[in-house]
């Protein structure tokens, strides 16, 4: 089965480290990105810009409207993701469990509810 695993994290908090700390972080991620490639469960994933560069889409009344920055005010945003294939929840929590912003922020394990085509 399909999982996304969205990766929550304070942008500000995240922007006030040091070149150090990023490259610490960036070499983790570098590395948990090869386990799961090699391990098979991996599908995609991505860092995502700052919600700055974010715009939100709403149409009301046949109307498309568009709103700077995401559509809610929150203390943690989506940074990124990784779509994984795994057995079962347990196994995909377990994965999500080794992102690097876990420690920092939270991940969100959602299962893929794919259409018969």
């Amino acid at each position: 089965m399909q999982y996304l695993l969205m990766i929550y994290q304070n942008e500000v908090e995240y922007a006030k480290n040091d070149e150090a700390t990023s490259q610490k972080i960036l070499a983790e991620y570098q590395a948990f990105t090869q386990s799961i490639v090699q391990s098979g469960n991996y599908k995609g994933g991505d860092r995502l810009r700052p919600t700055t560069t974010a715009t939100t889409v709403r149409v009301r009344d046949g109307k498309t409207l568009t709103t700077d920055g995401p559509f809610a005010e929150t203390r943690e945003q989506l940074a990124g993701y990784y779509l994984i294939e795994a057995k079962d929840i347990d196994a995909a929590i377990a994965i999500a469990a080794r992102i690097p912003s876990a420690r920092i922020g939270s991940i969100e394990v959602r299962p893929i509810w794919v259409h018969d085509k």
